[in-house]
């Protein structure tokens, strides 16, 4: 039988990626994951039986597209889900261009690479566009604003890409999950200086169903944009 759809997915090394990809590869979709370089391509790979592989690293964006014309691509892209993504606070009075340009290139000016890489066979599979992006993309708080920024601008890619590409039937999404329970919020609380409690937070595998909703969901309908946020604690 074949696969039900393909799906082009970053981030599927850990938390919310890692969660999307399970799911859509226990169901029988085919998964192609993005990998930074050959030996995280390999264990996704292992983790992952029958999955294909993708190599590029986002902090270059510039070196994408060469990147993958060394590579066999899916010649059918169903949903491109950009989930991958860094952080590093700092109040503006310290951060360095460096620290400005590897959260733009990582955020924002990959996953725009990627999707105009891809956009051929999305349009051709009228396929889906998923960006996840942050409540940090809505508001910016003290000592976020370089991620706040590059989240901000993935808002502006996302809405400016739908009203290209929806003459062409693509659907965009955006999806902004709270804290969420992963490798980066454990990095963030550390930066914080705050302890780190996993269950005070959204399950990963919460905010997967909600992306899988919105690519599930039936052809005369689009979820634009999607807020996802702690629930009440249990008693």
């Amino acid at each position: 039988m074949a696969p039900m759809a393909t799906h082009v997915i970053t981030g599927a090394g850990s938390g919310i990626g890692a969660a999307v990809a399970r799911r859509l590869h226990a169901r029988g979709d085919d998964v192609v994951l993005h990998a930074r370089d050959a030996g995280r391509a390999k264990e996704l790979a292992a983790g992952f039986p029958g999955a294909r592989t993708l190599v590029g690293d986002l902090a270059d964006p510039d070196k994408l597209s060469w990147a993958f014309s060394h590579q066999s691509l899916p010649d059918r892209v169903d949903s491109l889900l950009h989930i991958a993504g860094v952080v590093d606070l700092g109040e503006v009075g310290e951060l360095t261009p460096k620290a400005w340009r590897h959260q733009l290139n990582v955020n924002l000016i990959a996953p725009a690479e990627l999707t105009r890489h891809f956009l051929p066979q999305l349009r051709a599979a009228r396929g889906h566009v998923l960006f996840v992006n942050s409540g940090a993309g809505l508001h910016a708080h003290a000592g976020w604003s370089a991620y706040a920024a590059s989240k901000h601008g993935l808002k502006a890619l996302a809405d400016s890409l739908r009203a290209e590409e929806h003459g062409n039937g693509v659907r965009v999404t955006s999806v902004y999950p709270g804290r969420t329970a992963s490798p980066m919020q454990a990095k963030v609380h550390q930066q914080e200086g705050k302890e780190y409690d996993p269950a005070r937070w959204i399950d990963p595998e919460s905010v997967a169903t909600t992306i899988l909703t919105a690519l599930d969901l039936p052809r005369d309908a689009e979820i634009n944009d999607l807020t996802v946020r702690p629930g009440p604690l249990p008693g």
